[in-house]
C-alpha cells in the first residue's frame, strides 16, 4: 500500500511507520522529557531516523529503491570500468603508433643523410 508524499513520489507503509517514529522523537525533543531520557541519546535517535528517510526518499526519486537496484548500480560499475579500460588502451595504441611514426621518420632521415637513396641507384 502507497501512500501519496509529496509532489508526485510515495511513500510505503514501512516509510509511514518511519515517519512516525521520526513524530514522536520529535515531540519527545520538543518536551521537557528529553532530558529525563538523556537529551544526547534523543538527538542521535532523531538525526538517525531523519538521515535515513531522508536517504530512502532521495533513493526512490533517483528510481533506486527498488531490489534490482543493486544489480543496476553493479551493472554500471561494470560498464564504466569497460569504458576507462578501453580509453586507456586507446591512448596507448594512439602513443604506439605516434612514436613508431617517429621512429620511421628517424630512420628515414639518417638514410638520406648517410646517402643510401644513392646505393640504390
Amino acid at each position: 500500500m502507497a501512500v501519496p508524499a509529496f509532489a508526485g513520489t510515495t511513500i510505503g507503509v514501512s516509510d509511514m511507520d518511519e515517519e512516525e517514529a521520526l513524530a514522536r522523537l520529535v515531540a519527545l525533543a520538543g518536551t521537557g522529557a528529553a532530558s529525563a531520557t538523556g537529551d544526547g541519546a534523543v538527538l542521535r535517535a532523531l538525526i538517525e531516523e531523519a538521515s535515513e528517510l531522508g536517504a530512502r526518499r532521495a533513493l526512490a526519486r533517483l528510481g533506486l529503491a527498488d531490489e534490482a537496484a543493486r544489480g543496476d548500480i553493479g551493472d554500471l560499475r561494470q560498464l564504466l570500468g569497460a569504458w576507462r579500460d578501453a580509453k586507456t588502451s586507446a591512448r596507448k595504441a594512439a602513443v604506439d603508433w605516434a612514436v613508431r611514426a617517429l621512429l620511421a621518420l628517424l630512420v628515414l632521415g639518417l638514410a638520406v643523410k648517410l646517402g643510401l637513396p644513392g646505393l640504390l641507384r
